[in-house]
């Protein structure tokens, strides 16, 4: 473990210095406020970052004409760059499809709601081949309560500390209002294939003024998808325990949610929002069991409610707009429930549901965060950003450490009753400058450092600019040094696995299998992100194209080579840090309004490699390339048309299973041909009141099997819904 480079007060000292931004602006002598007052045109570091060629922004008015079936993943997945996978390139979990960019893997993505982080994966145990039971933390926030959101790809993404070295998706909430409004929005979505779960969903808000300072919005929202059918994958892959198929379809979820946000502007430059959110998500159980070994108990538990996920958000945001500049300063806790039923963590159940009752884990996060933003000019105009942030987590998860062993000593891992709390705290200083280099270009560099109390710090030096070539040629590039801490399950060294043999290294001699053992003293994951490109506006049409490239090291990995034998001739294993992975391609963008009122819009992703450098494996199994294309036609100003396409390239399959180092055969290799999904849709505004939207998804009815896991099934792990038809209808004062 390193030792730390300074300690915590130091770090609550540097939250304080930058979040009273607001009581030494008070004191700045007149002359420096006038001088600040003739610099306000040029944007902040951040607001630059959100015009890096690696952003994209989704609107409240997108997502209305193409709304998600469940999960906003739906919408984001149709950004460039972004696909959905399972969650580890092993293929299990296949149907836990989440937010991946640019290859880089689910775990690699950075959820924020309101530019909050949003960690309640992080309650869900994190198996041996990297896998979660988990859909991710993209539905929290029902569709209808979205106003934006922003995808923030590549370099730009280094800002965020840890976590967001593929990407950042940061989902932003409509605000309260200052008249009073409220709306009601009923949406189905009904599949053609009666094996196909359906979906229902309520959502209500209201919002408006308290007073001539304070207003509020209130919202909540009720979303029951019921689950696939156990038998949905019959003929496709192999029967399990009692004839019944060994893999499953995509379980249900039911989504209850409730937020609140009091917002009060104290004067012209102090504004204080207070929120507080509750959210409970329920599952409707399907039958995976992750290796797909199904039992008589995980069968008889179809249909019901396996795992309960609790979420509960408190927050306070100040946001002050000075002479000088602007500051912004915010605390929050987030506490998450996980309460499932247990699951097995040794051999072929393990992930499995096992007859031990219910458990629950608990996470818990505090976060304080500040910046301030101060323009001024030093030879050119420039905008300085100085912002500090504190973390600390905690998890508790009695199950996920009940792992025994009987034989010998493995570390200071004791043999059982182990302790199931861990835990651990970060800061992090980060100062940026955007700067006008020119009359024509921008220069944004700027340095992060983050400290963890368990793996000591690093910093993410970045440097992105922009240069405007012509009047409509705009060129771009990046470039930042991102990280990832180890998660609390790799770093704990109370947390146990046990594979009974067929899950180790097949190469070297078995004897009672092997244990998988945290490890305290692993290293971040880090990555060099690089991109370049251009972006040509006419005014009209304007298209964009961007080459990347993610340069990635010491990933963590369950070890294969193991560090020594227990008495009984187990072997022990120890998560460690990998070799070096690359991940490269091209991304591009075209807007083509080719009437008045008729748009145009289109978006590809090529992945020119993703793989890891030692043994030219996938990090994660996604397209060869994306291409998804929309037209909009708005008829008249109550009258719209949408039809649109995503098109999905070739998936290959991973050629070695890195668990038991063995060379994939047969169906192990099998791919995923190229595919497309066509949609079209209607809406009409009836008046400012009422307005509703029919569509129909999938219009070819094209259906993907899961047939298992990456090494009996290749690329073929995940369900692909067919055809299906929705309605939406929202009603408003």
């Amino acid at each position: 473990m390193r030792p730390p480079l300074f300690t915590l007060r130091y770090a609550s000292a540097a939250v304080f210095l930058v979040t009273s931004g607001a009581a030494f602006a008070q004191v700045l002598p007149p002359s420096a406020v006038q001088e600040m007052d003739t610099v306000q045109v040029l944007g902040t570091a951040e607001d630059e970052i959100k015009e890096s060629l690696g952003a994209s922004t989704i609107t409240a008015a997108e997502i209305e004409r193409r709304p998600p079936t469940n999960d906003l993943s739906d919408i984001i997945r149709r950004a460039p760059g972004v696909n959905l996978t399972g969650n580890s390139a092993s293929g299990a979990r296949g149907n836990n499809r989440q937010i991946d960019i640019r290859g880089m893997g689910p775990e690699n993505t950075l959820i924020l709601v309101d530019g909050k982080p949003v960690s309640s994966r992080n309650a869900v145990r994190y198996g041996w081949d990297g896998d979660r039971d988990t859909r991710g933390d993209t539905n929290w926030v029902p569709a209808e309560e979205v106003e934006r959101i922003e995808v923030i790809r590549g370099p730009a993404a280094a800002r965020y500390g840890s976590g967001a070295m593929g990407g950042v998706v940061n989902i932003i909430t409509k605000r309260p209002t200052d008249k009073l409004s409220g709306s009601m929005t009923y949406y189905l979505n009904q599949p053609e294939n009666t094996d196909e779960g359906n979906t229902n969903r309520v959502g209500i808000r209201l919002s408006g003024p308290l007073s001539d300072t304070v207003s509020f919005r209130l919202s909540g929202n009720y979303n029951k998808t019921n689950a696939d059918a156990r038998d949905i994958n019959a003929g496709r892959a192999d029967e399990g325990a009692n004839g019944v198929v060994s893999t499953s379809g995509r379980e249900g979820v039911t989504n209850k949610d409730f937020r609140s946000t009091f917002s009060w502007q104290a004067d012209a430059r102090n504004a204080l929002d207070f929120d507080f959110g509750y959210s409970r998500q329920g599952n409707d159980y399907a039958g995976d069991t992750m290796n797909n070994v199904n039992s008589a108990f995980s069968d008889s538990l179809y249909g019901t409610e396996t795992n309960r996920m609790y979420r509960e958000t408190l927050g306070l945001t100040h946001r002050g707009d000075y002479s000088w500049g602007t500051s912004r300063a915010s605390i929050g806790y987030d506490y998450t429930r996980n309460s499932r039923q247990q699951e097995g963590l040794a051999g072929g159940p393990e992930g499995a549901p096992v007859d031990m009752g219910f458990s629950t884990a608990r996470l818990r996060n505090l976060r304080t965060a500040g910046e301030v933003n101060v323009p001024f000019t030093l030879g050119v105009k420039q905008v300085a950003t100085v912002g500090a942030e504190y973390l600390r987590e905690s998890l508790d998860d009695p199950s996920g450490t009940r792992q025994t062993y009987g034989s010998g000593s493995i570390g200071n891992t004791g043999y059982a009753d182990r302790e199931s709390k861990t835990k651990q705290n970060s800061y992090a200083l980060f100062v940026e400058n955007n700067m006008e280099a020119g009359s024509r270009t921008i220069l944004t560099p700027g340095v992060r450092l983050d400290h963890s109390d368990k793996f000591g710090s690093n910093w993410s030096p970045s440097l992105n600019s922009s240069f405007q070539a012509t009047d409509r040629l705009t060129l771009k590039g990046g470039i930042a040094r991102a990280y990832k801490a180890p998660n609390l399950y790799q770093s704990n060294p109370n947390y146990l696995l046990y594979s009974r043999g067929n899950g180790c290294l097949a190469s070297q001699t078995n004897s009672n299998g092997c244990y998988l053992v945290g490890n305290d003293d692993l290293r971040p994951e880090i990555s060099v992100n690089k991109e370049i490109g251009f972006e040509y506006d006419t005014g009209t049409w304007r298209t964009s194209a961007a080459y990347f490239r993610n340069d990635y090291k010491n990933k963590i990995v369950a070890g294969t080579d193991f560090l020594y034998r227990l008495p009984n001739g187990s072997r022990v294993l120890q998560w460690t840090n990998s070799g070096k992975a690359v991940v490269e391609g091209l991304e591009g963008n075209l807007f083509v309004p080719l009437t008045n009122t008729l748009d145009w819009n289109t978006n590809f992703t090529y992945m020119l490699q993703s793989k890891n450098k030692d043994n030219g494996e996938p990090l994660s199994i996604i397209p060869k390339y994306t291409v998804n294309s929309t037209l909009d036609w708005f008829y008249t100003e109550q009258l719209s048309f949408q039809a649109n396409v995503t098109y999905f390239g070739k998936q290959e399959a991973p050629t070695l299973n890195l668990r038991t180092g063995n060379e994939s055969t047969g169906d192990g290799l099998q791919s995923v041909s190229p595919y497309a999904l066509l949609g079209l849709s209607t809406g009409y505004k009836v008046n400012k009141n009422l307005q509703f939207r029919v569509g129909v998804s999938n219009l070819f009815d094209k259906k993907l099997y899961r047939e298992g896991g990456g090494s009996e099934a290749g690329a073929a792990t995940y369900n692909e819904p067919g055809r299906a038809y929705y309605a939406t209808v929202t009603a408003s004062f």
